[in-house]
């Protein structure tokens, strides 16, 4: 037993584990080039997952496209939903005169609650 002992041995420093009997799943390799500073980045993934058509860049931080055959994928866009602002939705459910309507009338209550209420201003 005395020969099996941990003596001198550091807490987390090593793994008592082998890689003995352990399969790595296949890896494949994809290359992604960046159209800003025209570097190229290696990425490897599993060969079961899906490579994304776009990475960031390593060394500038820019989208960098993955290489097919020495050319760029192109990259469709089309379906990505632009950010609305709350003025767009506002727009969608009134019209502008509409809202000049509103502002008015809001404008009217709180200068009579004032007191400063503008006769033909």
């Amino acid at each position: 037993m005395a020969d099996r002992s941990l003596r001198g041995m550091r807490l987390g420093a090593q793994s008592l584990q082998s890689e003995e009997g352990v399969t790595f799943s296949p890896r494949v390799s994809h290359t992604y080039l960046c159209a800003t500073c025209e570097r190229e980045t290696v990425m490897v993934f599993s060969a079961d997952a899906e490579a994304p058509d776009e990475w960031e860049c390593r060394f500038c931080s820019q989208t960098a496209t993955r290489l097919v055959d020495s050319k760029p994928v192109v990259v469709d866009h089309s379906d990505e939903k632009v950010a609305r602002t709350h003025w767009d939705m506002l727009l969608e459910r009134r019209t502008r005169p509409e809202l000049e309507e509103l502002l008015e009338e809001r404008l009217t209550v709180l200068r009579e609650r004032r007191g400063s209420h503008k006769v033909g201003a």
